[in-house]
């Protein structure tokens, strides 16, 4: 699979996925973010980013997306270092995304990020890379979405997880 990044904010570059293939599909066709992909015969993952509005030195990744029957290949997580890897070239100092399930949250951890503590009061838990690995630190993540309504799979997901180490950091992309 190929990584690559499209453009910075500034580029202006929309990006234009299937809503029935990819979820938050309609953010990507924006051109206030910067946009990477991964793919080869077309895009299969695909992330949005730009400057923290209040911190020029760190970058905000606002959404990723992998396409559904892709789902479980690592390739979000593999795209999210490729992304906080372009921004540490390009001198940002730290990179965040917010999560809001316990999906996202564990592929944030394979990329490296770590869980902050905060939310984003729109149901979203904060990560940062760099950030503390902490083994309590990344169980408070789990036990955060303890607290909401959810599917049997995820809670059997959550409950997996309570007692594990952090998951090692993928591989890089490139």
């Amino acid at each position: 699979m190929e990584f690559v990044l499209l453009g910075w904010p500034e580029d202006r570059h929309p990006l234009y996925l299937d809503y029935r293939e990819f979820a938050y599909a309609g953010k990507f066709v924006m051109t206030s973010t910067g946009k990477a992909v991964v793919g080869d015969d077309g895009v299969v993952a695909a992330a949005a980013f730009d400057e923290d509005r209040t911190d020029p030195a760190t970058l905000v990744v606002r959404y990723v997306t992998v396409r559904r029957e892709q789902k479980g290949e690592q390739l979000g997580s593999r795209l999210l270092r490729f992304v906080r890897e372009r921004a540490v070239e390009r001198g940002y100092e730290r990179v965040t995304i917010g999560v809001n399930n316990a999906y996202s949250y564990q592929a944030a951890y394979r990329a490296g990020f770590c869980f902050t503590g905060a939310d984003s009061g729109l149901a979203e838990l904060t990560l940062e890379w760099p950030g503390d690995r902490d083994t309590e630190r990344y169980h408070a993540g789990f036990r955060a979405f303890q607290r909401r309504e959810l599917t049997s799979a995820e809670e059997t997901y959550l409950t997996d997880r309570l007692d594990a180490e952090p998951p090692d950091v993928v591989d890089n992309p490139v």
